[in-house]
């Protein structure tokens, strides 16, 4: 399953760049999953990654928890708590 990858903020900061294409073995079925095997990628990905409590996601353009599943997604974004003022 081939997944867009999307980065902003920091997090984009921290990997290099604001979007990929990966595909994450099977075994990976929610976004925290995803974290997790995306973590070790790369010392910029393992920085990123390193507090899962300042990271927000979204599948498909939906606001989701690290719990949701990412079966049949085509994107999912990866950012740090959106503020408002």
């Amino acid at each position: 399953m081939a997944l867009a990858m999307l980065y902003f903020a920091w997090v984009r900061e921290a990997i290099g760049t604001g979007e990929e294409t990966v595909e994450p073995p099977a075994t990976v079925t929610s976004v925290g999953d995803l974290i997790d095997w995306l973590a070790a990628r790369s010392d910029g990905h393992a920085r990123a990654f390193a507090d899962r409590e300042r990271l927000r996601a979204a599948v498909d353009q939906r606001f989701v928890g690290l719990d949701a599943s990412v079966a049949g997604a085509r994107e999912v974004a990866i950012f740090p708590p959106v503020t408002g003022g």
